[in-house]
């Protein structure tokens, strides 16, 4: 016996709704090309709670500098560099859920008339070439002094990709005890400080992991991964439950395009993923189109929805894109 046409109705709109999630048909689009995407490389964009102020990373012949744009209506301001930037190879901007602060990673010197911080790796010294976290309150429109986290944090001259949740904490790449590798890990915040890190187990034990991007309640995250030297990294997302997260799920061709998907970042919607990628838009004519690396942007809803994940509210006047 046939349902009732109510019935039907709803199988059908259900359908519908199913098609219009599929992960195969979320495609990226270029985050504001010709202003933030151009012909430099361009990553990593970490927005303000109501997305009108963005800091990104861009590459420039002598390393990299964090800028500042500024939405209004529909359009984003000429880029222009964060005041705290520009001397040093500055990397990786994270932006607290609340907008208080903003983490960043950088080379600078780790005191006052020091040289830039080397790093080593692959056994061999690399001049300049270190990464440590750093932060600078967010005051007003401008910005407070940076000051660099403390050691149980920078355990090591490479530490780098930080996310910072709504309880303070801080996930991000660093060294194992030993030096022999680069970890995920994890600082709670409490009383006011840091606490010692623990590595935080995503995957399988042999996995790369790099640039988490943590939801602000820590219900879900969205990372890079790889299992092997010679392969890319892809975009995957795990959810968090009882028992610690969950296995990483692939977020698929139609996102992990190009020879690279990485930068993680949340707009302010935290349903909205960005992330940078030098993949190839065949239907644009421009000039941000180069073959490099440019921010693109893509909606979680169909991982967000499929896991029934509860996604913390926007803050008010969010607007996306």
């Amino acid at each position: 016996m046939w349902p009732s046409f109510p019935v039907v109705l709803l199988s059908i709109v259900s359908l519908l709704k199913a098609a219009a999630i599929d992960p195969a048909t979320e495609l990226p689009v270029v985050f504001a090309p010709g202003v933030i995407s151009g012909p430099d490389d361009d990553a990593s964009p970490a927005f303000s709670p109501d997305g009108r102020t963005v800091v990104f990373m861009r590459g420039t012949d002598d390393g990299s500098v964090l800028m500042v744009s500024r939405r209004s209506g529909e359009a984003w301001s000429t880029p222009v560099a964060a005041p705290f930037s520009g001397q040093w190879r500055d990397i990786d901007p994270a932006m607290a859920p609340d907008g208080s602060f903003l983490l960043f990673v950088s080379n600078r010197p780790t005191a006052a008339g020091g040289t830039p911080l080397d790093a080593t790796f692959g056994g061999k010294r690399r001049p300049g070439q270190g990464m440590n976290l750093w932060r600078v309150a967010r005051q007003g429109d401008g910005w407070g002094v940076p000051a660099r986290l403390p050691d149980n944090i920078n355990t090591c001259p490479m530490t780098f990709a930080p996310s910072v949740a709504a309880d303070g904490s801080v996930y991000y790449i660093g060294c194992a005890p030993d030096g022999s590798s680069l970890q995920l890990m994890r600082a709670e915040w409490q009383q006011g400080r840091y606490q010692a890190p623990h590595k935080v187990a995503l995957g399988d034990a042999g996995a790369q992991i790099r640039d988490p991007a943590v939801a602000p309640d820590r219900s879900f995250m969205v990372f890079s991964i790889k299992h092997a030297l010679q392969q890319p990294y892809r975009l995957a997302i795990a959810f968090h439950t009882s028992d610690g997260w969950n296995a990483p799920q692939d977020l698929g061709d139609a996102v992990n395009a190009g020879t690279h998907a990485m930068g993680a970042q949340l707009g302010c919607d935290h349903r909205s993923l960005y992330f940078y990628s030098d993949r190839h838009d065949a239907a644009a004519r421009a000039g941000w189109n180069n073959g490099g690396d440019n921010i693109w942007r893509v909606s979680l809803a169909p991982w967000l929805d499929a896991h029934g994940s509860e996604v913390p509210p926007a803050a008010a006047g969010c607007a996306r894109g």
